[in-house]
């Protein structure tokens, strides 16, 4: 079942009240920018029209609760994931890739070919390892190790976690933004956490999306400050329990623990760069409103 386009109103319009009202009645949708209008999107045409008609009669949500006994037909749509792929080509690209490289590398398992694609390339000799400069492999113009990083994973867990976490923030950002932006954030994101975490740590074998995750994390947060809108509207409680958990690792415990490294240089960095990125979005936003 294909979106439909139920609302198509100004920029500066505020839908957050309608939103609200359509979560709290479970009424599957996605809101994206364009073209200086904002664009509300359902499954299915019964369900837009009665979208409609619900926003003819209450724009600003139910702020008096008067739709508590209210139910909403919603669109069975057992091809609701095939349609969320379609609108986020991006981020289901990034995760192929990244899903790819886990069965090519094994998880972690395959050095020889997780060295085509670490920050550094390395040769293991008996309990050693040996990194080549990273000046020689650019000189040799090996560029795509400063981005490549990103897609290696050291475990199931590892990339499970990781994948499901750019598959949330991933689409946030390109339903709102677009895809270009998506690609054009991760690629930087990916860029200064790694160039962080070799400064942090020296030389190292590292990998993982969660640089990448705190930039679009950070790049959401500040921008929902400046500009709110409601694909950027987190999980009340997502960004305290992130910035935790980044605590939590910066402190040594999860290392102590026995759980291997963790690259905190790369989550640090993802999140400064994030932040800044989300800054300047999101005063571009507030200005062109």
């Amino acid at each position: 079942m294909s979106a439909i386009e139920a609302l198509r109103l100004p920029a500066q319009q505020d839908l957050s009240g309608f939103v609200t009202l359509l979560q709290r009645l479970g009424v599957p949708h996605r809101v994206s920018e364009e073209r200086g209008e904002q664009v509300l999107w359902v499954p299915g045409e019964a369900l837009a029209g009665q979208v409609r008609q619900l926003y003819e009669r209450y724009p600003e949500g139910d702020a008096q609760g008067e739709l508590a006994d209210l139910q909403v037909e919603k669109a069975s749509a057992p091809t609701g994931f095939l349609v969320q792929l379609r609108h986020s080509p991006i981020t289901a690209l990034i995760l192929l890739l990244t899903l790819v490289v886990a069965a090519v590398t094994l998880l972690g398992e395959n050095f020889a070919t997780i060295r085509w694609l670490s920050f550094q390339d390395f040769s293991i000799h008996g309990d050693y390892i040996r990194f080549v400069p990273l000046s020689e492999s650019l000189a040799a113009g090996q560029y795509w190790r400063v981005i490549t990083p990103m897609l290696i994973h050291f475990g199931i867990l590892h990339l499970a976690m990781n994948a499901m976490w750019y598959w949330e923030l991933g689409r946030r950002i390109e339903a709102r933004q677009g895809g270009v932006m998506l690609l054009g954030l991760t690629l930087t994101f990916a860029l200064m956490s790694n160039v962080v975490q070799y400064g942090w740590s020296g030389p190292s074998l590292f990998g993982g999306l969660s640089g990448v995750l705190y930039g679009l994390l950070g790049h959401c947060w500040i921008f929902q400050l400046l500009a709110p809108n409601p694909a950027y509207r987190l999980p009340k409680g997502v960004v305290v329990m992130m910035l935790i958990w980044l605590l939590i690792c910066l402190s040594g415990a999860i290392t102590a623990l026995g759980f291997g490294a963790i690259a905190n240089g790369a989550h640090v960095g993802g999140l400064l760069i994030g932040c800044a990125t989300g800054l300047v979005g999101g005063a571009l936003a507030r200005l062109h409103r």
